[in-house]
């Protein structure tokens, strides 16, 4: 979950750094923005797809056996 002490800005980086982690790892194939500001594109088997920030932050923690808490 989104915590309000974390800027959207902040959070996004955190996103941005376990996508580039589970890229380098070969847990999904692509990353990047979205359209939305509140949206983060995972690319996972060849398909892009658009998750909300925390949708996107749980699922990459996921990927990394990693604690989202």
């Amino acid at each position: 979950m989104l915590k309000e002490t974390k800027t959207i800005a902040a959070f996004r980086e955190e996103i941005r750094q376990l996508a580039e982690e589970a890229f380098h790892k070969h847990l999904i194939s692509g990353y990047g923005d979205g359209e939305d500001v509140n949206k983060y594109q995972i690319v996972i088997e060849g398909k892009p797809r658009h998750y909300s920030l925390e949708h996107s932050y749980s699922l990459l923690c996921d990927l990394l056996g990693k604690s989202d808490a």
